[in-house]
């Protein structure tokens, strides 16, 4: 039996994910993280699992059996509850938007150090992780592409974790060949939107968007549009965190991207040139 704990366990992403386990054998929630509903329950607070809900990532993890944590949180609170995870040698799966690829790497040896293991995913859709693997593939052929990353009026981080997930896997394949040198460039610099991974970003802020990613790759005469939008039911990522939690005691150390659990030969295929 995998018993996971869930940071966030009273956001918006939590309830599919939630009842996922509830319905699974191999699986059982034993601890919750919400300051909101720290105390209850968590029959009483999320109608599911046997523990309690805590204020605290450590306080759970002192108080409950724990083999994998879940995070749902947010860029102010993810590293903090990771980081506490994995120095407990406690697995961690990463659903929060906030850490970049220094943090990544940072955790990666910490991780490897403890002999724990950890999947991160900007988003963990099933379809968002066919557009990065269409995405690595396009990358590998064509010479010129930028995102764009949408989502609402109320998301503080910026890009979201799927669209910096992206353009930092792109950017381990290759870098896309420049237009204007931005010192060349006539008006605001940021116009031309932020550097991810040697991809320019563009994140729009607007009501109405949930995520939607949009790679666009183009050449001579012609463009290639690939793009991914969230609804407004956070479903889509159930499966993709449950088998996660899964296999991420497979190995040590950071793997990131529901593809690498997806896809085994995405390193040796996707980053092929020709």
């Amino acid at each position: 039996m995998i018993r996971v704990c869930f940071a966030g366990v009273t956001g918006w992403t939590a309830p599919p994910i939630l009842a996922a386990v509830d319905r699974a054998d191999d699986l059982a929630l034993t601890a919750g993280v919400s300051r909101s509903a720290a105390g209850r329950t968590l029959a009483d607070a999320v109608g599911h699992g046997d523990g309690r809900v805590h204020a605290s990532v450590a306080d759970a993890l002192r108080d409950a059996e724990v083999d994998v944590l879940v995070d749902y949180t947010s860029a102010a609170a993810v590293r903090g509850n990771v980081w506490a995870a994995v120095e407990a040698g406690v697995h961690a799966v990463v659903g929060s938007s906030g850490l970049t690829a220094a943090d990544y790497a940072e955790l990666d040896g910490l991780a490897r150090e403890r002999g724990v293991g950890v999947v991160a995913a900007g988003n963990f859709s099933v379809m968002a992780a066919l557009l990065q693997r269409a995405a690595s593939l396009a990358a590998a052929k064509l010479d010129h592409w930028e995102i764009i990353d949408y989502a609402s009026d109320t998301k503080p981080d910026v890009p979201s974790g799927t669209a910096r997930e992206l353009a930092e896997s792109l950017g381990e394949i290759r870098r896309p060949e420049g237009g204007v040198p931005l010192v060349e460039l006539h008006g605001p610099a940021e116009a031309r939107g932020a550097e991810v991974g040697g991809t320019r970003v563009h994140s729009v802020r607007l009501p109405g968007f949930t995520v939607s990613t949009e790679a666009v790759f183009a050449g001579k005469g012609e463009r290639l549009v690939m793009r991914h939008d969230a609804g407004d039911s956070a479903e889509p990522y159930a499966a993709g965190t449950v088998l996660a939690v899964r296999r991420v005691r497979e190995s040590p150390g950071v793997r990131r991207g529901l593809g690498a659990l997806l896809f085994d030969d995405t390193e040796e295929d996707a980053g092929k040139e020709g």
